[in-house]
């Protein structure tokens, strides 16, 4: 088994759980190869660990494009969806194949303007969402259409597009609903709205979604995950699900509503607890 290992932290190197897992994986007899932004996956790649914590998994999301290279989440970061597991829970769960593989809906874009060779324009997906952000003081006009079929105008400070699994992520925090990963949504909401009986809203994951800008700012910010570039409010932008999906590693002992749970301490209540 052929195994390569990204961190965007090279600090993280020296971390005792990380040399304890990749020898774990070495006594097992896996290659483990360690990979960069721009060295590439080498062929016959069978998993590539991200390692640190979601920030680093979006990078390696996008350094894996459409290789279908299977991306395992080891967290040595902070929160963690994307990555949730413990360096200790790796090894031998990929040794006794004690995991299932998810497709992950990606989102790809495209531009009325050509993007240019921005990191936006090399690679126009993202995992968790697509933001358009005013640059400026004045308040950003958002002319969405669903298939067509035109809603009214978003004023905010901006609006994202987000996949099922970005729902604990940007989208969370401007209030949007908390989507199960398998569910197959993408999630329309404004960022910071004016309008007061606006809503966040789901749409079916094969819709495409037009965005036409409304700004007095001479840019608009882009954002795709970790990524963003300053685009013309002239800019017309299409989102809709890519053609291909980003392949990620589940282990079996893994919950998203555990995660839930623990992480974001939903339902943390006195009257919740199970001592009495």
């Amino acid at each position: 088994m052929r195994i390569a290992t990204y961190l965007r932290n090279s600090g993280l190197e020296k971390d005792g759980r990380l040399v304890s897992l990749l020898s774990a994986l070495e006594s097992a007899g896996c290659e483990v190869c360690r990979v960069s932004g721009t060295s590439g996956i080498p062929p016959a790649t069978d998993f590539l660990l991200s390692i640190g914590g979601d920030g680093t998994f979006l990078s390696a999301a996008a350094l894996v494009g459409d290789s279908g290279v299977p991306v395992l989440g080891v967290n040595l970061g902070r929160l963690g969806f994307l990555s949730e597991n413990r360096p200790e829970s790796v090894a031998e769960a990929l040794v006794t194949g004690e995991y299932t593989i998810e497709n992950r809906t990606l989102l790809g874009s495209s531009f009325s303007v050509p993007a240019g060779d921005s990191a936006i324009g090399r690679w126009p997906f993202a995992l968790n969402e697509i933001t358009v952000h005013r640059s400026g003081g004045a308040m950003l006009g958002v002319d969405v259409s669903i298939d067509g079929a035109c809603l009214p105008t978003y004023w905010a400070d901006g609006l994202l597009v987000a996949t099922s699994s970005g729902s604990t992520a940007y989208s969370l925090s401007v209030g949007g609903p908390i989507v199960l990963p398998e569910a197959e949504v993408l999630i329309i909401a404004p960022i910071a709205s004016h309008n007061l009986n606006v809503r966040p809203m789901i749409v079916p994951d094969t819709a495409r979604i037009e965005l036409g800008l409304r700004s007095r700012d001479r840019t608009v910010i882009l954002t795709m995950d970790n990524r963003s570039a300053e685009i013309p409010p002239d800019m017309k932008i299409s989102v809709s699900m890519a053609q291909f999906s980003l392949r990620r590693v589940r282990l079996n002992s893994s919950s998203f509503i555990n995660a839930l749970t623990g992480k974001l301490f939903w339902g943390e209540d006195i009257r919740n607890s199970t001592e009495q």
